[in-house]
């Protein structure tokens, strides 16, 4: 079970088919998911339709819907400054920002090609490629970054097909791979055991007498 907008959903049989995967939802297994439902899901209007069949309940009035665990003001700071930061329309995209990013891209990527194409392999011309190369590929993992958090585009759709050809024609990786460990490090960022992104303690560094703020 969890918990947005006070409303109680159990997600038992539905966290195989959510997908972000089952372990993003499972991660918030017992507590209020709330502000990670808003801040993934672009298409409120189209969740809710799943959302329905799986509410079994509402919190009772006198039920706090912050876990004791948390800063309940602070809670609502955040969504308020998030609120404000939508009126201000600070999350609209320049798409011709990204349009003239994902051009200087390619075009970096077809000089390095070309470098060695006309100067040949030595040492110069490599250095030289392999300099316009790194650059383009640095650009593009942001590129690719902002198109998976699905905001470079209105439509869903057309983040999903752009990231897959800047992820996975442009730097050679899988793009469902990024987008689902992601999302598990964004939903629950630095919790030891739910953020993929630090789940390596202590096979390979430690930080103190504790690593992570663990919940």
């Amino acid at each position: 079970w969890l918990v947005i907008h006070r409303k109680v959903y159990d997600i038992s049989h539905f966290c195989r088919r959510h997908p972000g995967g089952t372990r993003l939802l499972v991660s918030h297994a017992g507590q209020d998911a709330t502000d990670a439902f808003v801040a993934f899901h672009v298409d409120k209007v189209l969740v809710s339709k799943y959302l329905k069949p799986l509410q079994i309940g509402e919190l009772a009035p006198d039920q706090p819907s912050v876990e004791p665990t948390k800063n309940e003001m602070l809670v609502k700071d955040f969504r308020e400054l998030r609120a404000a930061v939508e009126r201000m329309g600070l999350l609209e995209p320049n798409q011709l920002f990204f349009f003239l990013l994902l051009a200087h891209i390619l075009l970096l990527d077809t000089a390095a090609w070309l470098i060695l194409f006309y100067f040949g392999t030595s040492l110069l011309p490599f250095v030289f490629s392999l300099l316009v190369l790194t650059i383009s590929q640095v650009q593009a993992s942001w590129l690719q970054h902002d198109l998976g958090h699905l905001s470079v585009f209105r439509k869903t759709k057309w983040n999903h097909l752009l990231h897959k050809f800047v992820m996975c024609h442009l730097i050679g990786a899988s793009a469902k791979w990024w987008t689902l460990l992601h999302s598990q490090h964004h939903s629950k960022p630095n919790c030891f055991h739910k953020d993929p992104d630090i789940d390596m303690h202590p096979f390979l560094f430690t930080l103190g007498k504790k690593f992570s703020v663990e919940v």
